[in-house]
């Protein structure tokens, strides 16, 4: 039975998955996106870790997190092959004044009644042999799910109805394009950083945050990386994520710049000096790849899930967390569209709080 029509609006991991759940739950649904899986979604690193997202006063978005993360295995088995990796999390801290980040973030998640193994430099090296002998200590986080995000991006999208079009603005019961209008029951903008745009609520919750990844190939000789390698070098945040081809994922910057997308080369600088401190034998891997894309940010880091006004909904704002929030993003979006309760630790992402 076909409950009715919705347009997503935006073509992301969040969009797309919104669609495919919806549908699948019986909805006719319509996604809107001039350029299909691209942005922030293409060029993300995969990491589906909500521990070593955690900081003291965002409680809320780690029980977010795992919520969401408890549902991923289930999410990627309905969808197929997205190079959904379960080795875990390894956390390096470079100097001294890392490691008492990492004693901090530790003792945070067990004050949650998380816990997660602190090590030795000699402890992490043994799990992770391709770490630098200047690693001061480590987090080991078993829990940790990684995916990869252009296989996911192919796999949502086969599922998913597309009109490719650029929205102009949505109202209740209608989406406006360039050249035309789409009318349905229910709008979801789920267009990233894009979202702003689209609803004068949105113009102040939402910001864009430009971030640059780097893909390598490794070489001849080069040690592949067995698990998700996250590091802090001198208090800079550097990730390594290894894709089931050999390939590395090498990330983040951050930056506010807009909606630029050019990829400097102090970010490129950056990552691989920072990276090459952490995994030495990066050095033996070939650059295949420079990419920016714009992360869609809030002013507390929660996405914002809600009823904008009656027949549009918003479903963006997920920052760093865009994969790893999408089944439980998508989880409530339905619950919206039917009229039942959210999740309950999606609850936090709703509007009541924001003003």
């Amino acid at each position: 039975m076909v409950k009715g029509k919705i347009v997503v609006v935006g073509a992301g991991v969040i969009g797309l998955s919104v669609a495919w759940r919806a549908m699948n739950s019986g909805w006719r649904t319509v996604v809107v996106d001039p350029q299909p899986c691209s942005g922030a979604s293409w060029v993300a690193g995969g990491m589906l870790a909500p521990a070593t997202e955690a900081w003291p006063g965002e409680e809320p978005l780690l029980e977010l997190g795992e919520a969401s993360l408890r549902a991923w295995p289930e999410f990627a088995a309905e969808l197929g092959d997205v190079g959904l990796r379960t080795e875990g999390t390894v956390v390096a801290a470079f100097d001294s004044a890392d490691a008492r980040q990492l004693e901090i973030l530790a003792g945070h998640l067990a004050s949650t009644g998380r816990k997660v193994d602190e090590l030795t430099g000699p402890q992490v090296r043994q799990l992770e042999p391709t770490l630098s002998t200047s690693v001061r200590s480590g987090l080991n986080v078993p829990g940790d799910l990684a995916v990869d995000n252009r296989k996911l991006l192919d796999v949502l999208s086969s599922k998913a109805e597309f009109l490719h079009a650029e929205a102009k603005a949505v109202r209740p019961g209608a989406v406006e394009l360039v050249d035309s209008t789409v009318d349905c029951d229910a709008v979801v903008v789920a267009a990233g950083a894009w979202s702003r745009n689209l609803h004068p609520r949105l113009n102040t919750l939402i910001r864009p945050v430009k971030g640059e990844i780097l893909r390598l190939r490794p070489g001849r000789g080069a040690l592949p990386l067995s698990r998700t390698i996250r590091a802090l070098v001198e208090s800079r945040p550097v990730y390594l994520v290894p894709r089931d081809t050999g390939e590395v994922v090498l990330g983040a910057t951050q930056y506010e710049a807009g909606y630029n997308t050019d990829v400097t080369v102090k970010g490129v600088r950056d990552l691989l000096l920072d990276a090459e401190r952490v995994v030495p034998g990066i050095t033996e891997y070939v650059l295949v790849e420079s990419a920016a894309g714009v992360r869609a940010s809030s002013r507390d880091n929660l996405p914002v899930i809600d009823w904008l006004e009656p027949g549009v909904m918003v479903a963006s704002g997920h920052h760093r967390n865009g994969l790893l929030l999408a089944p439980i993003t998508a989880a409530a979006v339905v619950a919206l569209l039917d009229g039942q309760p959210v999740p309950e630790a999606a609850q936090a992402a709703g509007l009541e709080s924001r003003g």
